[in-house]
């Protein structure tokens, strides 16, 4: 049997998806933008990098488990017991979550950015990741092999990173500018 998991499997998922979103922002560059291209890129890396860290379970060696033994439902202990079961860097499950969905709101703000229309665009962008996160949610409740738990704290932290990261992306458009592209230079004739 093949067990992929860990850290080491997201942080190269990652890594490859990088390269992959660079690749995409240098493709797009001179027909949009340079912040406009890696603003798009970026978005779609942070989404790839989310499902990674979140549908990867969490060890290679989970190993099979039961689908009996899976949860009926989802956690609605807001802020329960799981939160200080996790740490990375000195930081706990909760800060995590938030700190996993703000790249993504940032980069779908400066994505939108470039048009008026982005006032609208962008709350549906902040609602569409919330379904993103309640999708993963779901799928983490249902797929008992990752070995993950669906949890309602994590949706709610889930959509204050990505809220976070608008606010942050909103700060960064009179700096960033995606509106703004490369002037072309005609060569007359």
């Amino acid at each position: 049997m093949v067990t992929i998991g860990g850290a080491g499997v997201m942080v190269l998922g990652a890594l490859a998806a990088g390269v992959v979103a660079a690749l995409l922002a240098l493709g797009l560059r001179d027909r949009l933008g340079t912040a406009f291209a890696v603003s798009v890129a970026g978005l779609l890396w942070s989404l790839v990098a989310i499902a990674l860290v979140t549908l990867v379970p969490t060890r290679p060696d989970v190993g099979i488990v039961p689908a009996e033994t899976r949860a009926e439902s989802c956690s609605w202990d807001y802020g329960g017991p799981s939160g200080a079961a996790f740490e990375v860097f000195g930081l706990d499950q909760r800060t995590l979550n938030v700190l996993l969905f703000v790249p993504a709101g940032t980069f779908l703000v400066l994505a939108v950015g470039r048009w008026w229309s982005g006032v609208v665009l962008a709350p549906l962008g902040l609602a569409a990741l919330a379904a993103y996160s309640l999708g993963i949610e779901l799928t983490q409740l249902q797929l008992a092999r990752l070995d993950r738990a669906c949890d309602v704290t994590d949706l709610v932290d889930n959509v204050l990173g990505a809220a976070l990261g608008s606010v942050l992306g909103l700060l960064l458009l009179p700096v960033v500018r995606p509106w703004r592209r490369r002037a072309l230079t005609k060569v007359s004739a």
